[in-house]
């Protein structure tokens, strides 16, 4: 198998920075443009902060966190990270490709957005690069609604559709399913949200032309969630919706615990606590 160059792996790495820009621009710039009147406060902008990986001659890198906490979003969290090394014993055995050498190198970014609206749903994307043995791009969107908004969720789900069968007819079915089954809580038997894509392991043996559909998710996302986000900005919400809106995130606490591969990733390689629970709801309820 002939795995990604240096120049690919940089190029990679140059797109999830450029996409956490321009993500971090659109999201402050809809904390300028809008307010409700139920929220106080001044337009939201987000804080960074770079943080290192335990480097010795082979582990290595880290990524920037970028936090905001606003009068639209109540918390919205996006990370960039590369990291190389090698996986533990334990671990690597759930690896490809590292069944006889554990060595990985991998890059991504991760956004997960709570919303001071129980009319807004919250959103999680990433999308990721992992080298071992083998190579493979990995990720997905969905989004969480405390309140059922059927508009807005077919909006999502239509505009991932038409990016997926842009690349592949059969994505939009296969990773929509993915995302179905992998946001389950087996422990309550019901979804964590509304669905979206997710997958995992895309190796096409055409490295360009899977770094185009990766490429085509994010810029899908840029486009279509800040639209959502704006078309409930200023719908009011009562004592009794934002209930709703915290045993919902109750919920999604305990998946990003319970199940959530990405957590698990983190904590096995050394990762940034902080930014690997940069996920966690700022406020959950539970009855």
């Amino acid at each position: 198998m002939t795995l990604p160059t240096q120049k690919e792996k940089k190029e990679v790495e140059e797109w999830f920075r450029c996409l956490r820009e321009s993500i971090c621009q659109s999201f402050e710039n809809i904390e300028k443009e809008f307010q409700n009147e139920l929220i106080k406060k001044k337009p939201g902008k987000f804080e960074r902060k770079k943080w290192k990986r335990f480097k010795t001659s082979k582990k290595g890198g880290g990524g920037e966190m970028s936090i905001m906490k606003g009068r639209i979003f109540e918390k919205v969290g996006i990370n960039i990270s590369t990291v190389f090394g090698s996986f533990s014993k334990e671990f690597r055995k759930q690896i490809p490709g590292c069944e006889k050498n554990p060595n990985f190198w991998a890059s991504g970014i991760s956004l997960v957005a709570h919303l001071h609206s129980p009319f807004i749903a919250a959103v999680h994307f990433n999308t990721r690069h992992i080298i071992t043995t083998k190579s493979w791009f990995g990720g997905g969107a969905d989004i969480t609604p405390a309140i059922p908004d059927k508009k807005n969720v077919a909006f999502f789900h239509n505009s991932l559709k038409k990016t997926c069968s842009y690349h592949n007819k059969k994505y939009y079915s296969k990773f929509k399913k993915w995302c179905d089954e992998y946001f389950f809580l087996k422990h309550r038997n019901e979804t964590r949200g509304a669905g979206g894509i997710f997958f995992d392991y895309l190796n096409t043996n055409n490295w360009q032309n899977d770094f185009n559909f990766i490429k085509d998710i994010g810029k899908c996302f840029l486009k279509i969630y800040p639209e959502i986000v704006k078309n409930k900005t200023y719908k009011k919400w009562t004592n009794e919706d934002r209930e709703k809106l915290l045993i919902k995130r109750g919920r999604y606490a305990e998946f990003n615990l319970l199940y959530d591969r990405g957590t698990l990733f983190g904590l096995k390689t050394g990762g940034n606590i902080d930014a690997i629970l940069m996920s966690m709801p700022p406020e959950a309820k539970w009855l």
